[in-house]
Order: structure tokens, then C-alpha cells, then sequence
């Protein structure tokens, strides 16, 4: 695969991953997108906030771009910021803030990949490993995002039982008996158990 494939690869498997990430988001209130559903308070728009203000920083000023809506991220410019601040949002901001922002958070990101090239360099502000390229960053992101994405999964599914990446995901299979095979699994975990005498 040469570099320029590579390249636009990186930022359709983005593309498709921030597809998931606002899919999760589709149809539930205020509280479910918010309300903490883990000891550590993972919570779907949180994870979304986390998500947008990364890629406001990773692909706006680490190449010399800043996002211009930098400063509605108050974790950023708050110095006395909680470091959890950027996973939940504060009840005086909507959820439309929060997805209007991750949106152009990944538009304006998609304006910095055009004229540069993988190995373009980039210098995170934030970080003692400053030093990056745009591939690096891309690769780092997919990871990130996928890794977020997955949370969402499980919290969405949590929330209201909703499964699948996106509408009509063809890896869930329509009509299943979900309930019949979570029966089956608890019964062989049981199983599982007793043969193992603890």
C-alpha cells in the first residue's frame, strides 16, 4: 500500500469510528447521556467531550492549527480544572453543544490532514512526548477512538439494550434471542465454576 492510501485509510477508518461514536448518542435523554453508568462515571456524552476536545488538540495546534472553538473547552483553560473535567459535561451545557462540537471538532480536523502528508511533523503543546507525525497522530486516534467506541458500546447496550456500531449493522444478527443466549452463557459460567471446585 503506498503513502497516500494509507493516508486516506487512517481517515476513513476515523470517519466511520466518529460515525459510531454519534451514533450511540442517537435517541436517549439528557440523563442517559450523561448519567454516571461505571464506578469510574463513564458516561456517553463524556466520552463524546473527551473525544472532540483530543481532536481539537491532536489535529489542531500539535500542526500549528488551532481549533477555533478552543477556548468552549473550559478544562483547558481552567488551571484549576478537575482532571476528569473533559470526561462529563456540566449540566448548564447541552448535548447539542457537546455534538455540534466533537462534529467540528472532526471537521476542522479534516481541513488539517488535506495538504499535509504522513510523515508532516507536529509538536503536542501538551505532552513530554511532543514530537509526532500525522501518521502517528492518525494511528494514535483510530486506537483512541475505537477504544472509546467500544465503551460506548457496552454503556449504550447498559442504557436501553442497544447494540450494533450504527443502524442496520450487519455483524448483529436481526431477531436474535438475546435473552436465550445470555441464559446459556450465565449457565455455563455457573458451570464453569463448580468445575473448578471454588
Amino acid at each position: 500500500m503506498d503513502t497516500p492510501d494509507l493516508k486516506s485509510d487512517l481517515i476513513g477508518h476515523l470517519d466511520r469510528l466518529n460515525e459510531a461514536v454519534l451514533h450511540k448518542l442517537d435517541g436517549l435523554t439528557e440523563y442517559d447521556l450523561r448519567r454516571p453508568m461505571t464506578p469510574t462515571s463513564t458516561n456517553l456524552l463524556g466520552v463524546t467531550l473527551h473525544l472532540a476536545s483530543l481532536q481539537a488538540e491532536y489535529f489542531g495546534t500539535t500542526f500549528g492549527r488551532p481549533f477555533p472553538r478552543e477556548g468552549e473547552l473550559y478544562f483547558l483553560t481552567d488551571d484549576d480544572a478537575d482532571p476528569q473535567d473533559d470526561l462529563w459535561v456540566r449540566p448548564e451545557s447541552t448535548s447539542a453543544w457537546v455534538i455540534d462540537l466533537y462534529r467540528a471538532s472532526w471537521e476542522h480536523a479534516q481541513e488539517t490532514f488535506a495538504p499535509l502528508a504522513l510523515d508532516a511533523p507536529g509538536r503536542i503543546p501538551t505532552s513530554r512526548h511532543a514530537e509526532v507525525t500525522l501518521g502517528g497522530m492518525l494511528v494514535h486516534m483510530v486506537d483512541e477512538t475505537a477504544r472509546h467506541a467500544g465503551h460506548m458500546d457496552v454503556v449504550r447496550e447498559l442504557i436501553d439494550g442497544a447494540v450494533g456500531r450504527y443502524a442496520g449493522d450487519g455483524n448483529i444478527i436481526d431477531g436474535y434471542d438475546w435473552a436465550a443466549h445470555r441464559d446459556r452463557v450465565e449457565a455455563g459460567a455457573r458451570d464453569a465454576q463448580e468445575r473448578a471446585g471454588s
